[in-house]
């Protein structure tokens, strides 16, 4: 079967999955985590890619990105899947592939979902019960986003930037985000935008983006289409 090409609009943020092939663990040790996140920051920088959140599980990574150059986030994707492959390969005298087929992305409508998916991603490590606070898990952008630490591979998006005049009102107003659960619909219209690859916003953002890009990004209706049945001659 022929892979369509991505959709990937300048300016237009993406909620970005990849897995190991098999869930298999694709991060073993610290350095593991380190490595990739070298090359998330190296090769978001050389293809003008910002990066607003990110986790790093065991067998998964969840990104959020906005292109700021044509087909920006694929080519850092295929650079930083092809450069951890191998060096994990090297380091546990292994062959073969890690990642289960190309990464899975959805186009986001920034106005009402972007802070939800800053919450999906960073909150990962909770709803999996490896730490009780997102606070506590080195790996993932709740230390920037939420407590304020330094980091050159982070870029708030400008959603972010409207939580407060300054740092300390933005950090204080996005842990606030983290003090009621993620809807149950919400949490659905993020996996299945995610599986799908289709638009995560509302008809009308889903609407703007079919016209931009061509491609279809609702499901079509199951069934046959009324009217069918031709009548028997």
């Amino acid at each position: 079967m022929v892979r369509l090409p991505r959709v990937c609009p300048v300016g237009i943020p993406q909620h970005i999955i990849q897995r190991g092939n098999n869930r298999q663990t694709c991060f073993a040790s610290e350095d593991d985590f380190s490595a990739y996140l070298s090359w998330l920051k190296a090769y978001s920088k050389k293809f003008d890619v910002a990066v607003h959140a990110w986790v790093l599980m065991t067998n998964h990574v969840h990104l959020l990105c906005t292109p700021k150059a044509e087909n920006g986030i694929s080519q850092m994707m295929q650079s930083i899947g092809r450069q951890y492959v191998r060096y994990f390969n090297y380091t546990y005298k292994r062959s073969g592939t890690l990642w289960e087929g190309r990464y899975k992305s959805c186009l986001v409508e920034a106005e009402r979902y972007l802070l939800a998916l800053y919450r999906y991603i960073e909150i990962n490590p909770v709803r999996a019960n490896m730490v009780e606070d997102p606070a506590s898990y080195p790996w993932s952008s709740y230390q920037i986003n939420a407590l304020g630490k330094v980091s050159s591979l982070c870029t708030p998006h400008d959603i972010y930037m409207r939580l407060g005049a300054d740092q300390f009102e933005r950090t204080q107003n996005y842990r606030g985000l983290f003090k009621s659960h993620v809807e149950t619909q919400l949490l659905d219209d993020i996996r299945l935008a995610a599986n799908t690859g289709m638009a995560l916003g509302q008809d009308r953002f889903k609407q703007e983006v079919e016209r931009l890009t061509g491609r279809r990004q609702r499901p079509q209706k199951r069934g046959r289409p009324i009217g069918w049945r031709r009548e028997e001659c």
